[in-house]
């Protein structure tokens, strides 16, 4: 089975190109002229055993909100297009994930009903290098493109780089288990029948 997506989405904002394979080994290409940004998506791609490459050109010189949240997008079109039909998929994952002094609980339900739920430490503060406030337009757009019902919290963490780091390693080992083909789940995994 094949559940390989490529997606480009191009805007006067940003031009965006990403391959998403999810039978992958966790071998991720992220070049969004944005140094963090690309250390999250690569934390998330090698903790979910996806390959991804993702390019993009953004209006970087206006800041970094277009690119992110069209990376979001394109990431969760990618998503959705490599999930296909959902059949056979476990369609849940959870996963707790510490870094250092800060700890990362992420589940996700793979339901073609998105919804973000996103509760970080109040200590977090805009930092020069990266807007924290990004990471909450990357999951809102991830999840209503995927169709994903997503819940992070972050109970506790001092370091604002801990924490997000923590966030992208729990999302990428949620999403490993919610993908995975199940050989007991026969269609889709819902008592309805359908998602």
């Amino acid at each position: 089975m094949t559940r390989i997506a490529e997606v480009e989405r191009k805007t006067k904002e940003t031009q965006i190109r990403i391959m998403l394979d999810l039978h992958g080994q966790g071998d991720v290409r992220a070049d969004t002229g944005i140094g963090f940004f690309d250390h999250m998506l690569t934390l998330l791609g090698v903790h979910a055993f996806f390959d991804l490459a993702v390019v993009a050109q953004g209006d970087l010189e206006v800041d970094y909100h277009h690119t992110v949240e069209d990376v979001g997008l394109g990431l969760g079109t990618a998503l959705q297009e490599a999930l296909g039909d959902r059949k056979g998929i476990r369609r849940y994952g959870f996963a707790v994930t510490p870094m250092d002094e800060s700890l990362a609980k992420v589940a996700v339900d793979i339901s073609n009903r998105p919804y973000l739920v996103l509760l970080l430490p109040d200590s977090m503060t805009p930092d020069p290098t990266f807007d924290v406030t990004l990471i909450k337009e990357f999951m809102r757009a991830l999840s209503n493109k995927a169709g994903m019902n997503l819940h992070i919290e972050v109970p506790y963490g001092e370091n604002q780089h801990h924490v997000v780091e923590a966030v992208f390693k729990s999302l990428g080992r949620a999403l490993a288990q919610a993908v995975t083909m199940d050989a007991r789940v026969k269609g889709v995994r819902s008592s309805k029948g359908s998602l």
